[in-house]
């Protein structure tokens, strides 16, 4: 009755060939033509009034002139039981690889019943029929068995130590209770983060003054060409620390792709317009690595340069933190232990995050918020989704040096067994070039007995 009043063209869909055929059938049956089209924009092309094509639709749809009804829609109850895997063939153990590689044995989360172990797959019976399932353990060796059609609900455990990983408990609130608990410490967290980013955007900051001609003597001792990448995150930071608003960038970018040189130079306007820079990093030995740099860099110009880590004596950092809030220090270059209190800046202008996934929300937000008036550049080879999702939000202006210096090689990297001639001829052919080596042991108990080897 709908297609002799209605005007209107209208498409039939089914999920699959064979549904598209007993559609057909149907639809005959009703004294209903449709003509089997291969997808919509041919049919549209088409220009006939009855069409027939397979689409994944559930719900049919109308615009205009043209009218979409899905199979659903017209058998109704016929097919509400469907599953979701109906409209495509599961391979368990495909689906179970994917799984980022379960192993048996390895934890996994369900979204309803919390924490278990995999154990594999089983075939069991249910009203007749058999039906492959997911076997998880949880505590006191109780089981519970998850449709191969519902491994959606399933995610790899995401914990530190898979070994041992806490299992829940079937039948008790525990797991309803954890993720209440997770799920306000995450409201918190973002509660947080988005009072200390609104209160940085009405902040009144900082205007930094126009690089200058000493600024550009400084660029000029840079011995190597940057490239278009380089140059282009140099720009943005400048018209960052120039402007009065608090700004933020993520300078996103591979190890070696000169991402130290564009905080240098931020550091250099910011420490001669007055304003002291602290950088941030995740190690002692990065700190090092950062102050041997800077010194280097800064070698022909006054700023005083200090660095803080556990390799400092406890006189020393006393002496540094004197002199930090005297504003005599113009750059500290330090790990966590610059996010305590008691470290106190005199004038604190600029922030600068290295390797900044590897610290926690509360590590770099609490810097943050408690210097709201400081600009803030972050650095990164591997950025985590939150910050991402910050910068394509518009919350954190973002850099990309995706283009490696000159002459810049890959980094090459080779599994093979252990040989003391090879780490020997290793060592003595980066030593000739005048380039270093790190070399790693896994125990702190043995570290000495290498050291004597390597001797």
């Amino acid at each position: 009755r709908y297609l002799e009043t209605t005007s209107s063209r209208v498409l039939f869909t089914a999920e699959s060939a064979g549904r598209l055929a007993h559609l057909d059938e149907f639809l005959r049956r009703s004294a209903i033509v449709a003509s089997e089209t291969q997808d919509f924009s041919h049919w549209l092309d088409a220009g006939t009034s009855l069409g027939l094509v397979i689409a994944p639709i559930d719900r049919g749809f109308a615009f205009d002139d043209v009218v979409v009804i899905s199979e659903a829609q017209i058998f109704g109850h016929e097919f509400e039981g469907r599953s979701k895997n109906s409209r495509r063939t599961i391979d368990p153990e495909l689906v179970i690889r994917n799984l980022t590689e379960l192993s048996f044995g390895a934890p996994v989360v369900h979204v309803e019943h919390g924490i278990g172990r995999y154990k594999g797959l089983e075939i069991l019976v249910i009203d007749g029929r058999p039906a492959e399932f997911l076997t998880l353990e949880y505590a006191e060796s109780a089981r519970l068995y998850v449709p191969v059609a519902s491994l959606d609900l399933i995610s790899r455990y995401a914990g530190a130590d898979h070994e041992s990983a806490p299992l829940h408990t079937l039948g008790t609130d525990k797991w309803a209770k954890d993720k209440q608990r997770a799920a306000e410490k995450v409201r918190d967290v973002a509660a947080e983060l988005l009072d200390v980013y609104a209160r940085r955007e009405i902040a009144e900051g900082f205007a930094f003054p126009r690089p200058d001609a000493d600024y550009e003597r400084f660029c000029d001792e840079f011995p190597f060409e940057l490239t278009l990448d380089q140059r282009n995150a140099v720009d943005a930071m400048i018209e960052d620390l120039t402007r009065v608003r608090s700004a933020d960038r993520l300078i996103c970018g591979d190890v070696g792709f000169g991402k130290t040189e564009v905080a240098m130079r931020a550091a250099y306007i910011a420490s001669q317009a007055g304003k002291q820079v602290a950088v941030l990093v995740p190690t002692t030995l990065l700190a090092q690595q950062h102050y041997e740099t800077f010194c280097d860099r800064f070698s022909q110009w006054p700023h005083q340069i200090e660095v803080v880590s556990r390799m400092r004596q406890d006189g020393e950092v006393k002496r540094i933190k004197e002199k930090l809030s005297a504003g005599t220090v113009d750059i500290i270059i330090g790990t966590h232990r610059l996010l305590t209190s008691d470290f106190d800046f005199k004038d604190l202008g600029l922030i600068i995050i290295d390797e900044e996934h590897r610290f926690g929300v509360r590590q770099k937000e609490r810097l943050k918020s408690v210097r709201e008036s400081a600009d803030v550049l972050a650095l990164t080879a591997t950025p985590i989704p939150r910050t991402l999702n910050m910068a394509i939000s518009g919350m954190r202006d973002l850099s990309i040096i995706a283009t490696p210096p000159a002459k810049r090689l890959a980094i090459k990297t080779f599994v093979i067994r252990k040989s003391r001639l090879l780490i020997r001829e290793a060592i003595e052919r980066e030593l000739s070039r005048g380039g270093q080596v790190f070399y790693l042991h896994n125990d702190v108990r043995t570290i000495e007995q290498a050291a004597e080897e390597l001797s």
